[in-house]
């Protein structure tokens, strides 16, 4: 009996592992269609397709009807995926026994993608309102998506209105590197306004005085500051700026000329420099490109064979020299610099009325000095701490590859929080262990120093949110299409590349986002190009070494001519200059190195020039063009 009852049991429980097996396959066709608000047109989307009662197989098979196609998907935990691509108007169909979906689907036209940072660039170079410039950008997009979604026209305006700051503006700041460069120039505002009341900025003024007792001098102490502080370009601007103002307004210099200057040499000498916090970028978007051509080189060597191509950063630097050296200006700096010479110094931002009013007597240099060191030795010591905790150090590589290693896998922005931080403590506990101000004092001296930055946050906010509006719109890939579409002479492929570089981070504002979009879609392209034209492994690798350093200088220059750049609004916030004069003074002299650096330097380069023969002539010509357009300007 007992052994009846044991294999009835057995029995019984094996019916139940069947039934519970054949219900676990009988699966029913309901699903739910995660699809894209946005769809770009020729831009391939993702849409994704759950079925929640399915949710806990591992993997299972089931027929779908894709507009009145039948196919049959493999399920990955309730989950299929596929991508498609809209030319036109069209339906979406999607259908099983059970259930179906339907949905009309308009894709917006790829070309409009420009339209919305086109528009901002135009009216805030027109009207010189950088406010009013981002806002309508952002507004354009936001109704060109909405109205594609099948809103009305005066729907779609109205809801786009409010999409600006529900979505994009709070898309936005709900980023973690946006939150960490608001907190970063929050904390330099504080600390700069400290070291103002407490007397250090004055006595760095006075010392920075013997060496800066001319208009010339003083210009070209602010030079030498920004090729020193070359880790990282945030910091440059920010402490170049801030020190130097005071200095600069003493020698009657434009706030144009000293905003140039500061922007000009941060991110030329960090894009080029050995060891920054560009150069981890740069590597990992090389070592992508060698490894899709499976190149037996390391990336670092193509990073220090491409710096002989690097015309842009070095010859901008160069500029800024001669321009310094000969006293002479052209364009809308000449005017800035002529003004200045003639009218008051600009009293709109509290550094220079504390200077006027003599809030403090006293001249301390060293509250000033042992701020800023802390702050920026703290930068490098957190660049490699953080560093060392992601790459570690490699015995075998030399110091300076170590380094540059170690830096370029760091986390800048940690670093560059814990060392503002640790700026702005030192600054109150130096200003209370004098009994310069009371604590009291102090603390209202740093929110004071954050009140300053309120308008530079808004402005990067707005072109933070239309640089998500281009990226939605997929604005880079329309202007690569576009001018990728002609088939080139791989010598030519180094000056396109200069050229697409510098219009997409023109229109992006971004120079480290034209470098992750170009880098995969050129470093491959220019090798195959090279191989099929027949040149030899050394022709083709001078090629590759050219267009690594183009597609960096390319985005250096968009970003100096551009009012939308991050770098650039740091630069005139850190100069206190007129955001909208900062753009319109720079962009001629930018204007002015890139056509020469890719007519007269990549553009020969490619064809086998000398880079011995090539620099010195660059160099030579931007002399002549000063020398021949540029006016002396009168020292005061």
């Amino acid at each position: 009996m007992q052994v009846i009852r044991t294999i009835f049991a057995l029995l019984f429980f094996l019916s139940l592992s069947f039934f519970a097996h054949a219900s676990e396959n009988t699966v029913k066709g309901i699903f739910e269609v995660n699809l894209p608000s946005t769809v770009i047109q020729h831009i391939p989307v993702e849409i994704q397709l759950f079925f929640p009662e399915t949710e806990n197989l591992r993997s299972d098979t089931i027929n779908i009807a894709l507009n009145g196609n039948p196919e049959q998907i493999i399920l990955e935990n309730g989950f299929y995926s596929f991508k498609k691509e809209f030319t036109e108007k069209q339906t979406l169909s999607i259908s099983t026994k059970e259930s179906s979906f339907s949905r009309s689907i308009t894709p917006v036209p790829l070309w409009m993608s420009v339209l919305p940072p086109l528009i901002a660039i135009i009216i805030a170079l027109v009207f010189r309102e950088v406010f009013v410039a981002l806002f309508m950008g952002i507004w354009l997009g936001s109704f060109i998506i909405t109205f594609y979604q099948g809103y009305s026209f005066f729907a779609a305006l109205f809801f786009g209105l409010f999409a600006v700051i529900d979505q994009y503006i709070l898309q936005s700041l709900n980023d973690s590197s946006h939150l960490s460069i608001i907190v970063f120039s929050m904390m330099i505002g504080a600390m700069v306004n400290l070291i103002s009341d407490n007397g250090g900025m004055k006595g760095v003024v006075n010392i920075l005085s013997r060496y800066a007792k001319s208009p010339r001098s003083g210009q070209l102490v602010t030079w030498v500051l920004g090729l020193a502080i070359f880790f990282d370009d945030y910091a440059n601007t920010l402490v170049v700026g801030n020190t130097m103002r005071p200095v600069t307004d003493r020698l009657k210099i434009s706030r144009e000329k000293l905003s140039y200057i500061v922007d000009s040499t941060a991110a030329p000498v960090a894009s080029i420099a050995f060891v920054t916090t560009w150069i981890g970028a740069e590597l990992s978007y090389i070592q992508d490109g060698i490894s899709t051509l499976q190149l037996d080189e390391t990336p670092y060597d193509i990073f220090l064979g491409s710096l002989q191509y690097a015309y842009y950063p070095v010859l901008a630097l160069v500029f800024i020299l001669i321009l310094i050296v000969s006293r002479r200006e052209f364009g809308p700096m000449l005017k800035a610099e002529r003004k200045i010479k003639k009218e008051p110094i600009p009293d709109y931002h509290p550094y220079v009325k504390e200077l006027k009013d003599e809030k403090t007597k006293k001249e301390i240099w060293f509250n000033a000095v042992i701020p800023v060191l802390v702050l920026i030795i703290g930068i490098i010591a957190g660049l490699v701490s953080t560093g060392l905790d992601t790459v570690g150090w490699n015995q075998e590589s030399g110091i300076a590859q170590n380094l540059s290693n170690v830096i370029g896998h760091s986390d800048s922005y940690r670093a560059l929080l814990w060392s503002s931080l640790a700026g702005v403590l030192v600054a109150v506990l130096i200003t209370l262990s004098q009994r310069i101000l009371t604590l009291q004092e102090s603390m209202e001296s740093l929110i004071s120093g954050f009140k300053t930055m309120v308008t530079a946050v808004l402005i990067l906010v707005l072109a933070w949110s239309i640089a998500l509006i281009t990226k939605n719109m997929h604005t880079a890939d329309y202007i690569s299409s576009v001018l990728l579409e002609v088939n080139l002479a791989p010598y030519l492929v180094p000056s396109i590349t200069f050229i697409l570089a510098a219009l997409i981070a023109f229109s992006t504002g971004s120079s480290w986002g034209t470098m992750a979009i170009l880098y995969p879609l050129i470093l491959p392209s220019c090798w195959l190009i090279s191989q099929e034209s027949g040149l030899g492994y050394d022709e083709s690798m001078a090629i590759f070494h050219n267009v690594v350093s183009t597609v960096l200088a390319g985005s250096v220059l968009g970003d100096h001519c551009s009012p939308i750049s991050d770098t650039t609004i740091l630069s005139s916030l850190a100069s206190s200059c007129n955001h909208i004069e900062h753009v319109r003074t720079q962009m001629p002299y930018a204007l002015t190195v890139g056509s020469v650096a890719v007519l007269f330097g990549t553009l020969p380069a490619a064809y086998g020039v000398p880079v011995m023969i090539l620099f010195p002539v660059n160099v030579l010509i931007l002399f002549l063009i000063i020398r021949f357009l540029g006016k002396k300007i009168q020292i005061a």
